[in-house]
């Protein structure tokens, strides 16, 4: 990927000029050290009152921040929609006829545990992380790719 993602034309057609592509950025790391073990969840049900729209995800198989741990927090972070969010069913998150993980969905929050992945959701599974950022962006998280094409031709 680095090789790729460093490859003059790549970069080109990107527009990041001379900056170099790598995989793991200690000036980025250094940015956010202040932000090592802090709460933030404090202040995102603000950001949920305001409708301001939350996606967390993890890779059901990352041991840094695992799903399980991401899930519960989500769960028990208290904001007016708590018990719809808890009581919202996990659907499948389906990528190309395929189930790519996990959605639990209320309002303006969700919670994807992405099937077959680690830490890095996006190399282990980039098709479904496409997709999610796709979906989340579009405001259609829970809709399948089909759903969203047969929706816009019928208009």
């Amino acid at each position: 990927m680095e090789t790729l993602l460093n490859k003059n034309p790549v970069r080109e057609a990107l527009g990041v000029g001379d900056i170099e592509f790598v995989l793991c950025s200690t000036s980025v790391y250094q940015a956010l050290l202040m932000d090592w073990m802090r709460n933030l969840e404090t202040g995102i049900p603000a950001l949920l009152e305001d409708g301001i729209k939350l996606l967390v995800y993890a890779g059901e198989y990352d041991l840094i921040c695992n799903w399980l741990g991401n899930s519960r927090w989500v769960q028990a972070m208290e904001w007016s929609g708590t018990k719809e969010f808890g009581a919202s069913p996990e659907l499948p998150f389906k990528v190309s006829g395929s189930e790519a993980g996990l959605l639990k969905t209320y309002g303006p929050l969700s919670f994807l545990k992405v099937h077959d992945a680690g830490h890095m959701v996006p190399m282990d599974q980039p098709e479904a992380a496409l997709e999610m950022l796709k979906r989340w962006t579009e405001d259609s998280l829970s809709k399948t790719r089909v759903e969203l094409e047969s929706l816009v031709s019928s208009m």
